[in-house]
């Protein structure tokens, strides 16, 4: 049986969704790479490759928008069409902040590495973890999987924290360091709010896939599927 204009809709929206996630996934992991390796070049790629991820969000919207007025979906439909817009919107921003630690590491890059950038890279490979978690649960509409990202988001929490003060100790001590640690804690802000984008889009997947509403829970153990 030929697919609907509906069905080649809502085909084309997840393709787009996931052209976004794989551009998201690209640029946080070249962000990384780029302050493990201290690499400029790398580093500019990510800046000036934004745009992309600006411009599929903005199709994301017209897909969205043509799908609701077009068909007024229901039901689960219309729960994968608003969550894919939600997660456009948390990708776009998961793309800012891989811009934003780059511009932070082509800083750093000028003056000699900071002992504490090892604790950074770990939380960078924390983060990444989850996000590149989030991509799988979401192309499986793996509702447990979302839920085990959302869980994972207190370590990062707490790994943020403790690097912030050992870089807040540090500065104490050693003020020749300050300008290099600002941009060290700003990098790690950056990273942890990755986690929390990849929470939110958790968040989506479990709406769409379970019609659950788990946003801003406290206690994501209460859920099991």
């Amino acid at each position: 049986m030929p697919e609907t204009h509906f069905e080649q809709e809502l085909e084309k929206l997840e393709v787009t969704i996931m052209r976004m996630f794989t551009l998201t996934e690209r640029s946080l992991n070249k962000a990384i790479i780029a302050m493990g390796e201290r690499d400029d070049d790398r580093a500019q790629e990510v800046i000036e490759e934004d745009e992309q991820l600006n411009n599929l969000e903005v199709e994301v919207d017209d897909i969205t928008l043509h799908i609701l007025a077009l068909w007024q979906p229901v039901a689960k439909d219309l729960r994968f069409i608003t969550g894919c817009s939600r997660i456009a919107t948390n990708l776009e921003r998961i793309g800012d902040q891989a811009t934003n630690i780059c511009e932070r590491v082509l800083m750093l890059n000028q003056k000699p590495k900071l002992d504490l950038m090892n604790s950074v890279e770990a939380l960078a490979e924390k983060a990444l973890t989850m996000f590149r978690n989030v991509i799988g649960a979401f192309s499986d509409q793996d509702s447990e999987a979302a839920m085990q990202v959302c869980r994972t988001d207190s370590d990062v929490d707490d790994m943020n924290i403790r690097i912030m003060r050992k870089l807040i100790d540090f500065m104490i001590t050693e003020n020749v360091i300050v300008e290099r640690a600002v941009h060290c804690i700003i990098i790690a802000n950056a990273l942890e709010r990755v986690g929390d984008l990849s929470t939110n889009i958790g968040e989506d997947v479990v709406f769409i896939s379970r019609g659950i509403n788990v946003k801003h829970c406290d206690n994501y153990d209460r859920f099991s599927f």
